[in-house]
């Protein structure tokens, strides 16, 4: 398998974003802002935000960390989304997922106003998904199909097989790979807890995307030679060589995997980088708006 690097991708994009933010700045544009909210401790949310974080003074770009409680109350935490909204200094802003159990997060996400969603989870941005217009794509779908791109990987008349329906990525992800666009025109099937005979479909797949959230699920048999392997999957998995006692695994059996044909993302170093690339895009494009 070829690698397909994503952290390598990711900082040439960022490069590109320093290099858009410097000329802003030249022509009196003010820094692009991003802020993020983080409720509670948990700890992979923490390390994920503090990527973003970095990434920002990477290229540049302003940012705010507004950490609160894991016990704060749903509607303080919906003051918190409406400060941002009305804070004119801030591009756009994210809230950190996954939240506390006592939290509709779907109530919190609507309420972020869509021209600062650049996460692209609220319902404004996703009908302009489904519709093909111009709108914040969500992070991971967005940063897969800049992948192919770069990667120049054909994607036209191919048959792309989707692992997984979350809103987040599998839903976003049929549509992009789906419309009429280079990288797209894809014929796309979904697949998810309920398919039948899914081995048969993935093994019919030119392009394979695996986003369901369990280490390993995607064995060698399940993959045809030749094929694009698309790895979703962000799963910590016990490993006693490591001093943490854990490491880091996609959905896919990278290793079975690594002496057939076609194309492959690692796990670290794959989609994940690319996710805070196409975040920052989207920051970058709310500030211009």
């Amino acid at each position: 398998m070829q690698i397909i690097d994503g952290k390598a991708t990711s900082l040439a994009i960022q490069d590109e974003i320093k290099e858009a933010v410097t000329e802003r700045l030249a022509s009196g544009s003010k820094k692009p802002h991003l802020a993020a909210i983080i409720v509670g401790d948990n700890p992979a949310s923490r390390a994920y935000v503090g990527h973003k974080i970095k990434a920002c003074e990477r290229v540049g770009f302003e940012s705010t960390l507004v950490e609160l409680s894991e016990n704060i109350q749903e509607e303080q935490l919906l003051q918190e989304v409406e400060a941002l909204n009305a804070n004119q200094a801030i591009d756009g802003f994210i809230v950190q997922l996954p939240l506390p159990d006592h939290i509709d997060s779907q109530r919190v996400l609507e309420a972020v106003h869509p021209d600062k969603d650049v996460d692209g989870f609220h319902p404004i941005n996703a009908g302009k998904l489904s519709l093909g217009l111009p709108g914040f794509q969500p992070a991971t779908p967005a940063g897969i199909i800049e992948l192919l791109k770069r990667y120049g990987i054909e994607t036209s008349g191919k048959h792309a097989v989707v692992i997984g329906r979350s809103a987040i990525v599998g839903t976003p992800m049929t549509l992009l790979l789906s419309r009429n666009a280079n990288p797209g025109n894809c014929t796309v099937t979904m697949c998810h807890s309920r398919t039948q005979n899914l081995q048969a479909i993935t093994r019919s797949a030119d392009i394979l995307i695996a986003a369901i959230g369990r280490p390993h699920f995607v064995t060698a048999d399940m993959v045809k030679p030749g094929a694009v392997v698309i790895d979703v999957g962000i799963n910590r998995i016990p490993d006693a060589t490591k001093k943490s006692g854990t490491r880091l695994t996609g959905d896919v059996d990278y290793d079975a995997l690594s002496n057939m044909d076609g194309h492959i993302t690692p796990v670290p170093g794959g989609v994940g980088p690319m996710t805070i690339a196409m975040l920052l895009k989207n920051t970058l494009d709310a500030a211009a708006s």
